[in-house]
C-alpha cells in the first residue's frame, strides 16, 4: 500500500494518536512522516512529510509531547560528528518546524532518549563508541553537550563487530536516577548516574555489568514496574534479563533467551525490543530471519518465548507498541514497508491488520498518546 497524504481536517480523529516515523536516507529522500494511527482497525494515515532530514535513523519525543528530536547526518558513521536536530511539533497536522541541531560528539548516532523531566537528551554515538547528554533549553532546543563519555576497549570476541567500543543505545532508569549504555563492541552494560537538572552523567559504581560473551547487546528497555532491565542480543540473537537494585541501581544478569527457531541456520541479527503496557508481553526483532519473537514475562520477570512470527518485511528494524497495548507497529527497514499487527490480550500473538505501508527506509517509530 502506498501513501496517500490528507489534510488534518479530512484525516484526523480527536482518539487516532499523532505518529513519526523516520526515514534513514540521505538528501531528499531522508524526511519524518507524521501518520494518524487508528486504535479501531489498525489503519494508518499519512498526514505531514516533514524533509531536509539527512538520514534521520532514531527519533525521540520529549514528555510533553511538545518537541521531536532527530539523528541528522549528512554522512552517517562518517569522519565527521553527526548532528542533532530539535523540533516543535503542531500536533493537528504533524508539521514539525526546526528550532536548532548541535553536536553528536560522535558518528553513526543510533540512539536518542530524553529523561522523564525533557531536560536532558542522551545519544549513543555507535561508530565511535561515545555516549552524551544534551541540555534541553525550555523552547525545545538543544544546548551543546554537556557530558561527553567515550567508552574503550572491545571484548574481541567477534573480532569483526567487537574490535572497540560501539555504543548502541541508552536509557533512563524509571526513576530517572541512572542512565544504561548497551556497549555492543564490549560486551557491557554501562552504568551513569545522572543529574537531570545540568545534563551531567558521571560512572557509577560498579561501573557495568558483563553480557554474556560475544552477546553484543543493541537495544534496552526495562519492564514497566522497573524492576527488570531486558537487553536484545544482535549477535547472540537473544534476549537478557537484568535485575535491578533500585537504591544503588546495580544491575545483576540472568537468563538469555533465542529469538529464533531451534532450526534455524542462516545469519541473522537482533535489534529492537518493546513491552507491552502491562509488562506480560515482549517483542523482539529478527533481522535475517525476519521475523518477531514474541515472550510472556513471568512474575520475577522471567521470560519464556511463546511465538515467532514473519514480521511481512525484510529486516524488521524498529518496533512500537501502542499505550493501550492492542497494537504493534514494525518498521522493516530495508523492505521499504511498515507492518501493523493486533496483539492479543490474553496470548500475545500477532495477527496482521492488513498489508504494510509502503515507506522509504523506516528506521524508528514514536507516538505521542
Amino acid at each position: 500500500m502506498t501513501l496517500a497524504f490528507f489534510s488534518p481536517s479530512l484525516s484526523s480523529a480527536a482518539d487516532d494518536p499523532l505518529t513519526f516515523v523516520s526515514s534513514f536516507a540521505g538528501a531528499d529522500k531522508g524526511a519524518i512522516t507524521a501518520f494518524r494511527l487508528s486504535l479501531e482497525d489498525g489503519s494508518l494515515r499519512p498526514l505531514e512529510r516533514t524533509g531536509g532530514i539527512e538520514n534521520p535513523f532514531f527519533i525521540a519525543v520529549s514528555p510533553d509531547q511538545r518537541f521531536l528530536y532527530a539523528v541528522h547526518a549528512k554522512a552517517f558513521g562518517g569522519k565527521d560528528d553527526e548532528e542533532v536536530a530539535a523540533y516543535a511539533i503542531e500536533k493537528a497536522s504533524g508539521k514539525l518546524t526546526l528550532l536548532n541541531r548541535q553536536s553528536a560528539k560522535g558518528t553513526a548516532t543510533c540512539y536518542l532518549e530524553v529523561d522523564a523531566t525533557g531536560k536532558t537528551l542522551l545519544l549513543a554515538n555507535y561508530a565511535s563508541g561515545s555516549v552524551a547528554a544534551l541540555p534541553i533549553r525550555e523552547d525545545g532546543s538543544l544546548a551543546e553537550a554537556a557530558s561527553f563519555i567515550q567508552h574503550q576497549g572491545g571484548s574481541k570476541v567477534d573480532p569483526k563487530r567487537q574490535d572497540g567500543p560501539y555504543a548502541h543505545s541508552i536509557v533512563f532508569s524509571p526513576d530517572n536516577r541512572f542512565a544504561y549504555a548497551a556497549d555492543l563492541g564490549l560486551d557491557q552494560i554501562l552504568a551513569y548516574r545522572l543529574d537531570s537538572a545540568t545534563a551531567k552523567l558521571e560512572p557509577a559504581s560498579p561501573a557495568f555489568v558483563s553480557s554474556p560473551p560475544g552477546a553484543g547487546p543493541r537495544h534496552l528497555t526495562f519492564a514497566p514496574d522497573g524492576k527488570n532491565l531486558y537487553a536484545i542480543d544482535e549477535l547472540s540473537n537473544t534476549v537478557t534479563r537484568y535485575s535491578r537494585d533500585a537504591d544503588s541501581g546495580t544491575l545483576t544478569k540472568h537468563e538469555s533467551l533465542s529469538t529464533l527457531p531451534d532450526d534455524f541456520k542462516g545469519s541473522s541479527y537482533c535489534a529492537d525490543l518493546k513491552f507491552t503496557p502491562d509488562g506480560r508481553f515482549l517483542y523482539g526483532t529478527n533481522r535475517g530471519h525476519d521475523s518477531l519473537a514474541i515472550f510472556r514475562a513471568g512474575e520475577n520477570g522471567a521470560l519464556s518465548r511463546v511465538d515467532i512470527v514473519p514480521s511481512l518485511g525484510k529486516g524488521p528494524q524498529n518496533l512500537l507498541v501502542t499505550p493501550d497495548g492492542k497494537w504493534l507497529l514494525c518498521a522493516n527497514m530495508p523492505g521499504n514497508n511498515l507492518a501493523v499487527f493486533r496483539i492479543d490480550g490474553e496470548s500475545g500473538k500477532l495477527t496482521s491488520a492488513g498489508a504494510p505501508i509502503e515507506i522509504t527506509m523506516p528506521s524508528c517509530i514514536r507516538i505521542l498518546p
